[in-house]
Formats: structure tokens, sequence, C-alpha cells
């Protein structure tokens, strides 16, 4: 690896005997009351994979950009024993664990396609696509919200920005949800061979519609991105497949929870709800606000190249690091009252920690938004009398984390 070190090269480091080392089942059980117990007394604690869990929001918002911070690579995998197949080809070919000069051009195909103002240009059909799945189920005065809406709108959206078939979407949205639960602390190793299977099955899938592309080019974003990456000639047929893939997977499960979230968290908070309702100006505050108190990206991970001081304390060189946005998102340092939900909240940072910092900042965070934005604007106009009878359980504290069941009733 040119910039960090792998898994087995990783310094075992005794921690020091009042840092307290936090197990998964615990943080899973109730990670915002794990954050809050510690947060206040340790800028970081250990986790039971053998990583470093950092807590605090200004510490996050640092440790994010800074040199001695490098993405993680291949550590992940190989944490877990994964060392080859496509699932170590996710973290090994794709620009997400990707370090400096390798990061940059295997990023740099995408920057003008996810420009924040090109971005803007697909509201109207984020728009239309939201009223057509609303219309779809509208006359049944009830739904399973997360199958039948914040699954599909995101496959949707990027399904027609590849240039992928319709009929296409349930399949791979499904290998989709079978890889993100590897992204994630708190995967089980019985997981781990369905999410190879997965990502080998959603490798092929992209090889073959980028075959089928160069056969057939097209006015579409795929055809623009296959003519720049083969004039650059810098990408291998490896690295040019797996970036289509992490393009799939980053923007089809991280949007779906989204949706679910900060839906179920207005219905929720019902003078919220009918706030939006009235004043479609208050919806970019409310998804703000959503993704702040239950952020559907829960953390983003390093490795330390040298010894970094963190607070009083210092994160030694050459260890893995958990960065957790979902804690910082709840400091009582850097919000009034962090455990509020509150749409009109004053004091959001200008860049939200959910969609990660500096140079791998999320590359589709302006997608991100116009969907959440448009989703619920679309909601809020056709349904404003909209009943939650079962709302979804949030799992996770580490990684892209999960929604199970959601139902929602209005009257036709």
């Amino acid at each position: 690896m040119a910039d960090v070190v792998g898994a087995n090269d990783l310094v075992a480091l005794a921690a020091p005997e009042d840092l307290p080392v936090l197990n998964v089942a615990d943080l899973d059980a109730d990670p915002h009351g794990m954050f809050r117990r510690y947060r206040a007394d340790y800028p970081f604690v250990g986790h039971e994979t053998g990583a470093f869990l950092v807590l605090r929001h200004a510490d996050i918002e640092r440790l994010g950009s800074v040199s001695c911070m490098a993405a993680s690579e291949t550590v992940h995998p190989e944490l877990f024993g994964v060392t080859e197949g496509a699932l170590f080809d996710f973290f090994d070919q794709g620009m997400l664990t990707a370090n400096g000069a390798i990061h940059r051009r295997r990023r740099s195909p995408f920057s003008r396609s996810f420009a924040a103002r090109t971005i803007a240009g697909l509201r109207p059909h984020i728009r239309r696509s939201s009223e057509e799945l609303i219309e779809s189920w509208y006359a049944d005065g009830q739904v399973e919200f997360v199958g039948q809406f914040a699954a599909q709108l995101p496959a949707r959206v990027i399904g027609d920005l590849l240039g992928l078939p319709r009929a296409d979407i349930p399949s791979f949205t499904e290998l989709v949800y079978s890889v993100t639960p590897f992204i994630s602390s708190s995967v089980l190793p019985d997981e781990i061979p369905e999410a190879d299977a997965a990502c080998q099955q959603l490798r092929d899938y992209v090889e073959k519609t980028l075959e089928d592309r160069r056969r057939a080019p097209r006015d579409d974003f795929l055809s623009d991105f296959l003519e720049r990456v083969d004039a650059a000639g810098e990408l291998s047929p490896l690295e040019i497949i797996f970036q289509i893939v992490q393009l799939i997977v980053g923007g089809t499960d991280t949007t779906r929870v989204a949706i679910v979230v900060q839906l179920a968290l207005l219905l929720q908070h019902r003078e919220q709800w009918e706030a939006v309702c009235r004043d479609p100006l208050l919806i970019p505050g409310a998804v703000a606000e959503a993704m702040r108190f239950e952020p559907s990206v829960a953390s983003f991970v390093r490795v330390t190249t040298e010894d970094i001081e963190v607070g009083c304390a210092v994160l030694p060189a050459r260890q893995f690091v958990i960065l957790s946005t979902m804690s910082a998102a709840r400091d009582e340092e850097a919000y009034e009252h962090p455990d509020v939900f509150d749409i009109r909240r004053t004091d959001q940072p200008r860049l939200l920690p959910a969609f990660g910092a500096g140079a791998h900042r999320c590359i589709g965070e302006a997608l991100a938004r116009v969907e959440l934005e448009e989703s619920l604007a679309a909601l809020a106009a056709r349904i404003p009398k909209l009943q939650l009878d079962e709302a979804p359980v949030i799992k996770g504290h580490s990684g892209i984390r999960r929604v199970d069941t959601m139902r929602i009733s209005w009257q036709p």
C-alpha cells in the first residue's frame, strides 16, 4: 500500500488503563447514549475491533482534513479477513478509500458531472420521479414506505443518471443492500460471504453495462464517463468498473436510509411536519436537521500515519480510526440542545459532518440533498395528512446505518 499500512502491519498498542474499550453490541443497542456517556470525558475511546473511536465534533472536523490521517485503503476488509475477491477490490480499486494521486485520478472523471450547478438541473426530474412513485400507491391509503418509496427513488435516480433499464432496478438494489452491511464495523461474520457474492454480481453487471456502452455509445453519463477516462488513459479496466460500482452503492443505500429517517422524524414531531407542509422554504432546514439528528452515515474511517494530539491524548501512528460523525452531530459543545430535533435550528455548520470531510468529502452530496429535498416536498404537497403507523427501527453506530419497516397511511 502506498500511503497507509495494511491491517497486519498496524501497531499493536496496549490502550491506557483509563481508556474505555466499547463493544459493538452496546454501541448498536444505544449509540447516542454511549457516545453521550463518554464524549465529555474522552476525546476518543477504544473500539472492540481494535480501532479508536473519535467522538467530538471539533476533533472530527479537524482530523477529517489533515494530511496525517489517510484514507483506509484495504485496511477494513483485511481486518475482517477479506484479502481477495470483489469485496476486496471494492476497497482496493475505488476512489472512496484511495489516497493521494490515486484518489485524485479516480475521482477526477466525476467532478464535472456532480458539480452542484449540474445536479440542480436534475431537480424537476427527481420531483417527477417522486410524484410518480406516490401516485402508484396513493389510492391505497397506506404503504410500506421503505420498499415502495425510499428504496425506489434513489435507485431510479442513479439508474436514470447511468442510463440503466428501469427493469434492472430491483435486482441491482438488492445487490447493493447485501454489500453495504460490510461497510460497517458492526458487520457479522456470516454476512461477509453474501456481501462478497453480491459485490461480484454487481461488478459483473457494471462490466457488462460498460461493454454495451462502448459498443453503442449514447448521449448519457456513462458514455461521457468512458470517453473521458479513455482519453485520459489513467484508469485500469478494473478501476473503471469499480468507480461505477462505488457510485451505485454510495448513491443508493445512504439516500434510502436518509429518506426514511427524515420523514419518520417529522411525523414523530407533528408540529414540524405541519410547518413543512405549510411552508416549503423550511424543507432544506428539515433535511439538514434530520441528517444531523439521525445520520444515515454514522462515521468514516482513517488510518493515522503519525502520532496525532487529540484533546489531552495522543492517537498513535499506524492506527485504524473511526471518526464518529454520529457522535459529533450530538456534541453539546457544537450544538445547543443537541438531543432536540429542531428544523429551525440556527447552529447548523456550513458543511454537514455526515458527508465526510476534506478531499474525500462525498462527491454525491449535492445529488443527495436534491433527492432528500424534492422527495420531501412531493410528499408534503400531496399527502399533508400523513400518519405514521409503524416507525422504523434505525440500527448501527458506524458506516451506513440500517432501517427496517415503516408504515404510513392517509385518507385518499
